[in-house]
């Protein structure tokens, strides 16, 4: 309990932070009502907008009723759309964890068992194929790989849809664009725990009784890598959650990237700082079940 109360209140320090850092950074960019209003706006045009939007206000009280406002789950107006923020990210949410899901079934059904294989049996050619798959996601962009994969499966043989959200066909090609990079870094960290792991004496004991490969690598070496590979697979669905901007846009999928990308262009300046916030929410939640999932498989962690 006194694990879980700790990791909860440094999680709740966490989206103080981000609240402030959010709310300050934003305005960094220059003045707010310049980003929101068209440039032919006069002078007395910009002056009311300032005092309806609260802008005259000093900064702190500002902040003070954005803060507070957050508390009570108001996240502000779109100013294009005129609905409420929370509403239109929770309407897009469903399809971008639909996508990030996607993407880390991709990974998981991949790196761990390449990763096992290529650790088990390092030189062989599965552990050449590996390393070079791992390469090759830490190099290739998301994007780049993203708009090939358009132009080979679905303009050059037609075997899948290139754009939009409609059945299981469609979240194939944005679903391996989006992970393929966090593809080569689980497959790197898999087959290095693994080669790590080889020589440990849990592992001969087993050999020893005679079992196989299989059993070897599911019943022993697997949960004895769960702790590195928990805290990689939290990383990564933040980011598969947080980095689809592109890959959304190139693939027309209907989520929180897309609707970024559209408020950036449209200088939705409220809608930003929503989305920007709750995308920091969510991974700082995600770095507090990881945290658990780590006291569950180790409880010698508990205690530091």
């Amino acid at each position: 309990m006194r694990y879980f109360v700790t990791r909860s209140l440094q999680s709740l320090l966490l989206l103080a932070g981000a609240l402030v850092l959010v709310f300050f950074l934003v305005r960094l960019t220059g003045d707010p009502v310049a980003l929101m209003l068209p440039k032919e706006a006069d002078a007395a045009q910009r002056e009311a907008f300032r005092q309806a939007m609260g802008l005259d206000q000093p900064l702190l009280v500002q902040f003070g009723r954005y803060f507070l406002g957050v508390l009570q789950g108001d996240l502000g107006r779109s100013l294009r759309s005129q609905q409420a923020n929370l509403e239109l990210i929770l309407e897009r949410l469903p399809a971008t964890l639909e996508l990030a899901l996607g993407a880390f079934a991709f990974i998981l059904l991949l790196a761990l068992p390449l990763g096992l294989m290529a650790g088990m049996y390092p030189g062989s050619l599965l552990d050449r194929l590996a390393l070079g798959l791992a390469f090759a996601g830490q190099v290739v962009p998301n994007f780049w790989l993203g708009m090939l994969l358009i132009l080979w499966f679905a303009v050059g043989l037609g075997w899948l849809p290139s754009f939009g959200r409609d059945g299981p066909a469609s979240l194939v090609l944005p679903a391996v664009a989006l992970g393929f990079g966090g593809l080569g870094q689980m497959l790197r960290l898999t087959r290095t725990a693994t080669l790590e792991a080889r020589s440990a004496d849990y592992l001969r004991t087993a050999r020893a009784k005679g079992l196989g490969p299989l059993s070897l690598a599911l019943r022993h070496l697997l949960p004895n890598l769960a702790i590195p590979l928990v805290s990689v697979a939290g990383l990564q669905l933040t980011y598969l959650l947080g980095g689809s901007v592109y890959i959304e846009t190139i693939f027309a999928w209907p989520g929180l990237g897309g609707l970024l990308n559209t408020a950036i262009q449209d200088a939705d300046f409220p809608l930003v700082q929503a989305i920007t916030l709750f995308i920091a929410c969510f991974a700082i939640g995600l770095q507090l079940i990881s945290d658990l999932l780590y006291a569950w498989l180790d409880p010698r962690i508990q205690h530091r």
